[in-house]
């Protein structure tokens, strides 16, 4: 694994208003490590994902990204970046083939071989036979499940997941699970919010929980199973995990 940080945050401070929900928040992410990013809710998790993602910009502070300036330099970055967040970002009456290629040339994607990249990747997202039906007719898990295709199509260095596990059913839980254990043996660098402690412990290298707009807590996750990972939860936040 590379020693250099794919993603550099640096006192980091997001307000709305006289509202403050980042506090001069440090953070580094490696190249090719799987962070999991805890918190309950209004602790800036998704207010951070979006920050990175230049979805948003800051009220203060640094985000370099691939050696790239955030929000200066946001078309660069999203070039390296995938993105799954509670906006599936799909398009209600374009099928399933439809929008992918659509984000296709959204990337400049023209490669000869891309109606077999989609194909592959509607297969392992388990929507092949999907794959000419309106995103209308599908479920919240389905259409959750093909924006983690969105995400995949343009080959990202950087996947950033926002609570992707909302929505999905144990089968469609288990093929994100491959999913990203697919990518973390790529060496790709992935940061997930999510509340599911268990696999949070289970898949990530890091944890990193947030607490009032700072981070309390930054630990490799080597020895942690998810009933450790949700007494360290709580003794940081104060809130109750639910089990």
């Amino acid at each position: 694994m590379a020693d250099h940080a794919v993603i550099e945050v640096r006192g980091l401070v997001k307000a709305y208003g006289f509202l403050p929900v980042l506090k001069k928040l440090d953070l580094d992410v490696h190249q090719g490590t799987t962070v999991a990013l805890l918190g309950p809710n209004g602790s800036g998790k998704s207010t951070l994902l979006k920050l990175i993602a230049g979805l948003s910009k800051p009220t203060d502070g640094t985000i370099r990204v691939g050696g790239w300036d955030m929000p200066k330099e946001a078309n660069a970055v999203r070039a390296q970046i995938g993105m799954v967040s509670h906006q599936s970002l799909l398009y209600a009456n374009l099928t399933a083939r439809e929008n992918l290629h659509f984000f296709a040339t959204l990337y400049n994607l023209k490669d000869d071989e891309l109606n077999n990249r989609i194909d592959s990747l509607l297969e392992q997202v388990g929507l092949k036979k999907r794959a000419g039906s309106l995103v209308r007719t599908f479920s919240r898990g389905m259409q959750q499940r093909l924006s983690i295709a969105r995400a995949l199509l343009h080959d990202p260095h950087v996947l950033l997941f926002d609570e992707p596990y909302t929505g999905l059913d144990q089968d469609a839980a288990t093929i994100l699970d491959d999913l990203l254990n697919k990518a973390k043996g790529e060496q790709r660098t992935i940061l997930i919010a999510t509340h599911q402690l268990e696999r949070a412990a289970n898949i990530a290298d890091r944890v990193v929980i947030l607490a009032r707009g700072t981070i309390g807590y930054d630990q490799p996750d080597h020895q942690f199973d998810g009933y450790k990972l949700a007494h360290i939860y709580t003794d940081i936040t104060g809130a109750a995990v639910a089990r």
